[in-house]
């Protein structure tokens, strides 16, 4: 782990980083394996009730190779064991089949029909992270038989729960839904995404003396408290508003103007020390009244009081003016306004946040973003990712690393990919996945909340990728403190904004928390 940031991988890339430790580590597989699975065994030895047996159902590759290792530990611990053999033990090679036999030789009990009883502990080691087809046949049907083993015994994964797709978290057919899953050497891509997350259970990670990946390169990443907190924008005590960036926020419309607030609210409870709202000129009077804190500037409009295109030259004296902006929440999809985002957007001279109707203006135009000059972070929802790329909102989740990394390729934009497993990605190819968060957040505003917070921290001077990385992190730690509180259903956009402080001041505690340590770590964290 680099940084208090997790390093996540797909399984081309734990791949090559088996490769590099066997082959330039000069590490055997061999020893690799029998480190996995002594760490199998302990988390196995951990859950499974007193007195009852450990079932492990070994497949015919490593991941199997794993699970007979940690077979024969649970029994020269003394632990009632038996390896489930799903495929004949002359159809194992190499480090696997050496595994198999080591256990049968201290006398490791082997059945090839899984039975279980209250309390016992299925390890569910039948296929690993090299899954990239359909599940079918004989191992559909191993598979289905240890998702029919619970809830009478608990099911320990073995790297992750067998049927899951390693990049996308997808199922692959039929998958195992698991108590616990122990990943190996580094968490994989898919234990992020649903149904994967869900299916995984409780995450570990077991450090087994594989090499991480260089820093700095395009690979993808979970940041941790920690590292959220140390990335948060200083505030020195001499500081004053003026220090803390100014955020101009161009939104609202009829009937809208509650977006508009929340995206100023957003900025101003996420640090920026001073905020002004642009807006039709009829939903002035509204926003004055719902926004104490921040100036309001009315614009010229449209006869459907919207953003009209004579606005354009006073929205860019406003901008200039400005550190940040946040262009979007709220606008509508009229005409006449869509074409003044497509004219503003690129002219636009400051960090832009471009959000929500300000995404669906651009329909057959992404592109015009790459001719900015300064940086540009997207903030699109499924539907409207697959609005900009064409497709539809089912396959822009069924892979959530690609469908970001194409969108942020197309706009030449960090892309803020909302949702189950928010993503992060930008041009060149770096990516997060954001932790935090859950279905409490499904609700109407809190999209216009993390826009605004995202502007304010551009605003303080955050870089771009980690202002997205940093304003999703803020933003779904925020909605878990208030969900801790009050429970997932019933929040509001505007709980999100009051909890922001707080959430903030927490982060900023723990930014001096130790770097995680040990062989078998809880993941994101304890």
């Amino acid at each position: 782990m680099i940084r208090h940031r997790w390093p996540l991988v797909s399984a081309a890339e734990m791949r090559e980083l088996d490769r590099v430790t066997i082959e330039e580590h000069a590490i055997p597989g061999e020893i690799l394996m029998e480190v996995a699975g002594q760490h199998v065994s302990r988390r196995a030895a951990a859950l499974v009730a007193p007195g009852a047996t450990v079932r492990v159902v070994c497949g015919a590759g490593n991941n199997g190779g794993d699970g007979w290792v940690a077979a024969r530990h649970l029994h020269l611990r003394g632990l009632p064991v038996e390896v489930v053999e799903t495929v004949a033990g002359s159809r194992l090679r190499g480090d696997a089949a050496a595994a198999r036999a080591r256990a049968l030789t201290v006398g490791v009990a082997v059945t090839q029909e899984l039975a279980v009883q209250p309390g016992d502990l299925v390890v569910d080691a039948l296929l690993g992270t090299g899954l990239s087809r359909q599940v079918e046949g004989e191992a559909a049907g191993w598979i289905e038989a240890v998702a029919a083993a619970r809830p009478e015994a608990a099911v320990l994964a073995v790297d992750l729960p067998s049927g899951l797709h390693a990049d996308t978290g997808q199922v692959m057919g039929v998958a195992v839904a698991a108590d616990e899953t122990l990943t190996l050497g580094l968490p994989k891509l898919g234990l992020l995404f649903e149904p994967g997350r869900t299916l995984a259970g409780r995450i570990k990670v077991g450090r087994i003396g594989i090499a991480d990946p260089e820093p700095g390169g395009a690979g993808a990443e979970l940041w941790t408290r920690a590292a959220a907190g140390a990335a948060l924008p200083a505030r020195p005590r001499a500081g004053h508003k003026g220090t803390f960036g100014h955020v101009l926020v161009i939104a609202g419309s009829e009937g809208m103007t509650g977006a508009a607030a929340l995206a100023a609210r957003g900025a101003g409870r996420s640090g920026a020390g001073l905020v002004t709202v642009a807006c039709p000129e009829s939903t002035n009077p509204a926003l004055e009244a719902l926004l104490a804190e921040a100036m309001t500037v009315p614009v010229a409009e449209t006869a459907e009081h919207g953003l009209a295109p004579a606005a354009r030259k006073r929205l860019l004296e406003l901008a200039e003016a400005r550190h940040a902006v946040v262009l979007g929440p709220g606008i509508g999809r009229g005409p006449e306004t869509a074409a003044l985002v497509r004219e503003l957007a690129p002219e636009i001279p400051q960090p832009l946040v471009l959000d929500a109707d300000g995404l669906h203006a651009l329909e057959g135009a992404p592109a015009i973003l790459k001719g900015r000059r300064a940086v540009t972070i997207v903030t699109p929802h499924p539907g409207e990712a697959a609005y900009l790329l064409g497709g539809t909102a089912g396959e822009i989740v069924a892979d959530r690393p690609a469908a970001a990394r194409a969108l942020a390729a197309a706009t030449g934009a960090i892309v803020l990919l909302k949702g189950a497993g928010t993503v992060i990605a930008e041009p060149e190819g770096r990516l997060a996945v954001n932790p935090t968060g859950g279905p409490a957040l499904g609700t109407g505003g809190t999209g216009d909340v993390l826009a605004g917070g995202t502007g304010a921290l551009l605003g303080q001077g955050v870089p771009a990728y980690e202002a997205a990385v940093l304003a999703a992190f803020v933003h779904g730690a925020a909605g878990d403190r208030v969900a801790a509180a009050s429970g997932d259903a019933g929040l509001l956009a505007g709980d999100v904004v009051e909890a922001l402080p707080a959430t903030l001041a927490a982060l900023r505690a723990g930014a001096g928390e130790a770097e995680m340590q040990g062989d078998v770590l809880a993941f994101p964290e304890p």
